[in-house]
């Protein structure tokens, strides 16, 4: 993809950023209302799955081609369980660190992944070296961790 193309696409990236500290900060109202942080993400997931489902109904699109179950690698399914973990665990974070370090924080993380997941191409990702300029954007972000985080 040029990077031109790239650029066009990043603000829905940007909006991505946008809806994940507004999910933590919803989920946590509704983590107060229920007392409990795993039925706050049970309810959230509920909601996005039933969303899911319809949305995918109105398609009309068959649901498997033939013979993909058998084709889905194991770690395939694991999509569910780390976006529970990852709902969870915000949800409990989320008023303890505030919005602006959970999400950079959660950006660092993403960040020390995707430079390993690139670099080896892991998970279906495409493999892309690690260059001076994508480990010195990943160190300035880990900076901004720590200025944000100091008092």
């Amino acid at each position: 993809m040029s990077n031109l193309g790239i650029y066009l696409l990043l603000p829905l990236s940007v909006l991505i950023g946008f809806s994940l500290a507004a999910q933590a900060g919803v989920n946590s109202q509704l983590r107060l209302a229920l007392s409990n942080p795993i039925q706050a993400a049970f309810i959230s997931f509920l909601v996005g799955t039933i969303i899911l489902g319809v949305i995918a109904l109105l398609q009309g699109e068959s649901w498997f081609k033939p013979n993909a179950l058998v084709t889905i690698p194991w770690w395939a399914w694991l999509g569910g369980l780390l976006g529970a973990f990852n709902i969870a665990l915000s949800i409990f974070l989320a008023p303890k660190l505030g919005a602006l370090v959970l999400a950079i924080s959660i950006v660092c993380g993403q960040i020390l992944a995707s430079l390993a997941l690139d670099q080896n191409g892991w998970l279906g990702y495409p493999k892309i070296e690690i260059t001076p300029n994508r480990i010195l954007g990943a160190l300035f972000l880990i900076l901004g961790m720590f200025l944000v985080v100091k008092k």
